[in-house]
């Protein structure tokens, strides 16, 4: 037996599947193009704002309860702190969707200058306005998603057996029932982190320190869940299924691998926000970011398909030996 399990291949090495990723993307660097147009769209272009809706809401609510001062909360410095946030609210930073979606840097900087001056604004100044948007955005960030996800993974994995529409259409089926389930277990989370927050605000940073491990240790197994539709054209639920599958027998690998991905991508990101929003500079940080996060999913598809690879070697093996002792 110990002779039949040394023959067991080792699992793909992350630095080496790193390096297949980068350099992949290296010659193949077109396919930053959706990124980089995404970011230039949500830095030069007009920006959509729900300013005078929220303001309203915000005023309603503001008139309905007071904090009490002895949570040392300072209603002008709320309201100053709420302005801001409207002001750089940018609801077209809605076509950055989750998990299929065109990664971007500007998404979460949300910057209010330019080169230029500033952008264009426009307001959605109605509740229904809003959500007529709201959906549009999110549809055509699947969408865009989808088409650069297929892209990549075409790329990366160099596969020519895979159906354009089935992926697509798979893919928004995916994004659907992610929005779903962060629905469902999303708005009961922040409801008790409101709540929590009147109590205490340490304690409530405390508990959504601890409730974004739990929750990026719950979304590891179904990180690669979209991987599953690209690479071997399955369904939204068995993309899923396989996802679970794959990460339960390489927990400890797979772990490390997301945790790299993550430093590498969010230590850069600090690099890449360095310029100011209103200088040519940020030019540089948007190929930059585009380049990095399009190599690292290549680099993630890669991985997913390798590692399926040697659970499926390993799997073989060990029925052929188990066959063997039988006779």
């Amino acid at each position: 037996m110990e002779s039949e399990q040394g023959k067991i291949p080792p699992p793909p090495g992350l630095i080496a599947t790193f390096t297949k990723g980068f350099d992949t993307i290296a010659n193949n660097v077109t396919v930053i193009v959706l990124p980089v147009i995404l970011d230039l769209f949500l830095w030069l272009g007009p920006h959509l704002h729900l300013k005078q809706l929220l303001e309203q809401v915000f005023a309603q609510f503001s008139n309905l309860s007071t904090p009490p001062a002895s949570l040392g909360l300072d209603p002008a410095q709320m309201q100053q702190v709420w302005a801001q946030f409207l002001d750089q609210f940018n609801l077209f930073s809605l076509l950055r969707t989750f998990p299929v979606g065109i990664t971007s840097l500007m998404s979460g900087r949300m910057p209010i200058q330019t080169p230029f001056g500033l952008p264009l604004d426009l307001e959605a100044a109605s509740f229904f306005n809003a959500m007529g948007w709201w959906l549009v955005l999110a549809i055509s960030g699947w969408i865009l998603g989808s088409v650069y996800f297929y892209w990549v993974s075409g790329v990366a994995l160099k596969s020519q057996q895979r159906s354009f529409t089935q992926s697509i259409t798979q893919a928004i089926l995916l994004s659907v029932i992610w929005l779903t389930l962060l629905f469902i277990f999303g708005l009961p989370a922040f409801l008790f982190f409101s709540i929590l927050a009147l109590i205490s605000p340490l304690l409530a940073e405390a508990a959504m320190l601890i409730f974004g491990l739990l929750s990026l240790w719950l979304a590891l197994p179904i990180f690669f869940s979209p991987h599953g539709i690209f690479t071997y054209k399955q369904n939204a639920f068995m993309a899923i299924l396989n996802s679970l599958r794959m990460v339960r027998y390489t927990l400890p690998v797979s772990g490390l691998f997301l945790l790299s991905t993550i430093i590498i991508s969010q230590g850069l990101d600090f690099l890449w926000r360095t310029p100011p929003e209103n200088s040519w500079l940020t030019l540089v940080g948007i190929a930059g970011h585009a380049f990095i996060s399009t190599a690292i999913l290549a680099t993630s598809f890669i991985y997913y398909r390798d590692v399926n690879a040697w659970l499926q070697t390993v799997a073989d093996q060990l029925n052929t030996h188990t066959k063997t002792i039988r006779a």
